[in-house]
């Protein structure tokens, strides 16, 4: 483990980010770099978000991105994004549309074996390629497997984005649950057992509201270490380390291990929260809060399926991440909001003395805190360095009495600080009708306050909450058809459910507007207001602002996949279809970064004798999109060199990280040649025609890891008691027709991931193993656009 004083840089790096990110009550562009850190705006680059490329007209030419002067002594930011220039001049070769059997080469081969269908066939002479059901199998869940068939076969391949965006997927997630399991998981154990021992000693020692909060926060930190700890079902010893148990079940040694007691004058509490907890079935009172809260939060999603204690650890860090010791009484439900809100703020004064008297718990907290936070970013709530702040100003050096007086001293102080950007739910139901947007602003500021381990600011979100409800006002549209966003209610029928067609919108997608406008989910009364506003804000992040976490640079990483592709690209990638499918594959990706964020195998290769000697023979294509796979390497770097600053890297996920990286400078090279219309060597074609085996390598993780059905609930509507999901299918096939150099025309398969949007019960928030339930007996239907390109 790093020392306390790097980890404090670290913290303080994050602390910057957050206080510039929220001054002024909403997301403004904090002073990032430009110029010799940051991305240089050419003349031609006009309005694309967050992107340093020129115009599509004959050249690709991006200026390089260096943040390591971003900030002194902070390398496991966004000091390690190092993003390399792109000169590319764009002449790929064409070829006319709609496509003529006559002019593939391959035709003949091809349509026999995977386009019996035709209206496969119409759409892919209409756009010069056609995404089809899997045809070695319909289901099949592991996106490398498709390489084999094809090169088994000896048909020609196409190397897609998808397979890059879900090996990375695959190896963040991986690398997150590892460092959940062997280290955050024992460390969150240890805060919350000093913590809960700290608390019964001030309980022990203080009186009157001082005594009470203290008492609360004992039962606070008994409900954390209760849903750590290991139920005795939940022990196994497993005596095959390689088995299919094996990394499931808790070491018999954790039962003497994670031991504590629960204190006698909290029992009842304790006992009626995990309750609560347990059923998980949406809003109730909290028994020791006093306000509502969400409990079917706590169903553990996303990989936390995968093992015990990734469960226990999702249900306690949720815990941390939503309850709140609120500053106001608004949303309390008790006889004396305001003394509960003082006695709320108690709590949280208390907690932060004890952090900042004791380095070791301060430094649990801060490593806690370092390591999620170069995964997802921070926190829109305030937490132990706010209130530390604040209680210098009201306190000074000398002793800290918290009586009525001062803590209402506290409360202005802290009333100065920013409020949440994001609603998270707190109190919901127990507040006056929110109807204009000054209202939601208010509910926002109530739900200000203290949370110790607070849940993340997510760009997508914060999108979210501002293009739904009150935001954008009254649906305008026809009333005979209402879109998928459209909610009734007797206040109006206002915008309830917000699409990931949102972000991608925002993120600079042409054809997410289009389907927006198209599908009449743009058709309230101050949408395009609210859309305004956000695209304003968006359009000014710098490079820095962009890549001060991982998760905001996956973000970064998509945005070349939507840019319009002009002139010299491929034919096929000029179409609208094409742009509809890489909207398609965004969505699906930015899917599995809120899957693998919801809270927060390796196979040998003999080798063969000889190698094959390729002469004019094309074995295949790659998806020519150097910009976006550019940007994936920078981000694989940022997050491998990141993790190894925190000292968060095991060797075995190193490695992998190293294989994908030399994957995508591969296909870098060859990506550029295929924009150039350059002949391609024989190491590129073995490399295409290995490519199957090349990626299986790279990725040594579990077949469970490995899957693509994957789901992730990313918003909720209380009202009506639903939840928007987001969801990933089975692998699908894309066919499509690729020039070479010499002017003959070929056809190419490859997989691609497949998407899903839909609504669901809030009492029933999908597992990934729900959903493979779901897409096996009733799956949902696929989005509108993806009809431009699937048969």
């Amino acid at each position: 483990m790093k020392n306390q004083t790097q980890t404090v840089v670290a913290l303080l790096m994050f602390l910057i980010f957050s206080v510039s990110l929220f001054t002024g009550g909403c997301l403004e562009q904090s002073s990032g770099l430009s110029g010799e850190n940051g991305t240089e705006q050419g003349e031609e680059m006009g309005n694309e978000i967050g992107n340093n490329r020129s115009s599509s007209t004959g050249n690709l030419k991006t200026e390089a991105v260096n943040l390591s002067g971003l900030e002194a002594g902070n390398s496991s930011l966004a000091g390690n994004y190092r993003l390399e220039a792109l000169d590319i001049e764009l002449k790929a070769p064409q070829y006319e549309l709609p496509l003529q059997e006559s002019d593939v080469t391959n035709y003949g081969e091809f349509s026999q074996k995977f386009l019996t269908d035709e209206a496969a066939l119409e759409k892919l002479k209409e756009n010069g390629f056609v995404v089809i059901s899997n045809p070695y199998n319909p289901k099949e869940e592991d996106i490398t497997v498709i390489y084999d068939r094809l090169g088994r076969e000896g048909q020609l391949i196409f190397i897609t984005s998808d397979t890059l965006l879900h090996l990375y997927h695959v190896q963040f997630d991986d690398s997150m649950s590892q460092v959940e399991q062997n280290e955050l998981y024992d460390l969150l154990w240890e805060l919350d057992k000093a913590l809960l021992n700290a608390s019964v000693e001030d309980y022990n020692r203080v009186s009157g509201e001082e005594k009470e909060a203290a008492r609360r926060n004992a039962a606070y930190f008994a409900v954390a270490l209760s849903l750590l700890q290991p139920e005795e079902e939940q022990i196994k010893e497993i005596k095959d380390p390689y088995g299919p148990e094996a990394g499931i079940y808790f070491d018999p040694a954790a039962k003497e291990k994670y031991q504590f007691e629960v204190p006698v004058f909290v029992k009842d509490e304790v006992k009626a929260e995990l309750a609560l907890i347990e059923s998980h079935e949406g809003f109730e009172i909290s028994p020791i809060f006093s306000y509502r809260e969400d409990y079917s939060q706590y169903a553990p999603r996303g990989h936390y399926t995968r093992s015990e204690k990734l469960q226990n650890y999702f249900r306690a860090f949720m815990w941390h991440g939503r309850m709140s010791m609120l500053l106001k009484g608004k949303l309390i439900q008790a006889e004396d909001p305001e003394k509960e809100s003082r006695i709320q703020t108690i709590q949280a004064s208390l907690i932060t003395s004890r952090l900042e008297d004791n380095p070791d718990l301060l430094q649990k907290w801060d490593r806690i805190y370092a390591i999620t936070a170069f995964y997802v970013g921070v926190s829109d709530d305030l937490g132990p360095y706010e209130y530390m702040e604040a209680m210098e100003t009201v306190f000074g050096s000398g002793s800290r009495n918290f009586n009525a007086t001062t803590i209402g001293e506290l409360k202005v102080e802290l009333a100065g600080y920013r409020s949440p950007e994001i609603y998270g739910g707190t109190g919901s139901g127990t507040h006056e009708p929110i109807l204009t947007a000054e209202q939601a602003d208010e509910l926002l500021e109530d739900t200000k306050g203290f949370r110790f381990m607070g849940q993340r600011f997510i760009p997508d979100s914060y999108i979210f909450f501002r293009l739904t409800g009150p935001y954008t006002k009254d649906y305008t549209g026809d009333q005979g058809q209402v879109p998928f966003t459209y909610r009734y209610s007797e206040y109006g029928n206002n915008r309830g459910f917000p699409r990931g067609l949102d972000a991608m919108a925002l993120l600079g997608s042409e054809r997410a507007v289009y389907w927006l406008d198209e599908l009449n989910d743009s058709n309230y009364k101050n949408y395009s207001l609210r859309y305004g506003e956000l695209d304003s804000e968006f359009s000014n992040f710098s490079a820095a602002d962009w890549n001060r976490n991982l998760y905001w640079s996956w973000l970064y990483t998509l945005q070349p996949l939507m840019n319009d592709y002009g002139e010299g690209y491929p034919t096929f990638m000029q179409t609208d279809a094409w742009q509809d499918k890489e909207l398609s594959t965004s969505l699906a990706s930015w899917t599995e970064l809120r899957h693998d964020t919801i809270l927060y195998a390796k196979q040998s290769y003999g080798i063969e004798d000889s190698l094959p000697v390729f002469g004019d023979k094309t074995v295949g294509y790659v998806e020519p999109v150097p910009e976006h796979y550019n940007r994936l390497l920078a981000l694989t770097r940022m997050t491998a060199d990141g993790l190894e600053e925190l000292d968060a890297l095991d060797e075995d996920t190193g490695r992998n990280f190293e294989s994908l990286e030399r994957v995508l400078e591969k296909l870098i090279e060859i990506s550029e040649k295929e924009l150039e219309n350059e002949e391609l060597t024989e190491e590129d074609k073995l490399y295409i025609f290995k490519f199957g085996e090349i990626i299986r390598a790279s990725v040594s993780v579990d077949e469970e890891a490995r899957k693509t059905t994957l789901v992730a609930d990313v918003h909720t509507e209380p009202n009506d008691e639903l939840v928007l999901e987001e969801g990933t299918g089975y692998v699908d096939m894309v066919i499509v027709a690729y020039k070479v150099p010499d002017g003959r025309v070929f056809l190419a398969a490859g997989p691609v991931m497949s998407y899903y949007e839909f609504k669901q019960p809030m009492s029933d928030r999908l597992t990934d193993e729900k959903w493979r339930e779901m897409l096996e007996e009733n799956p949902p239907e696929k989005p509108e656009w993806s009809s431009t390109y699937i048969s």
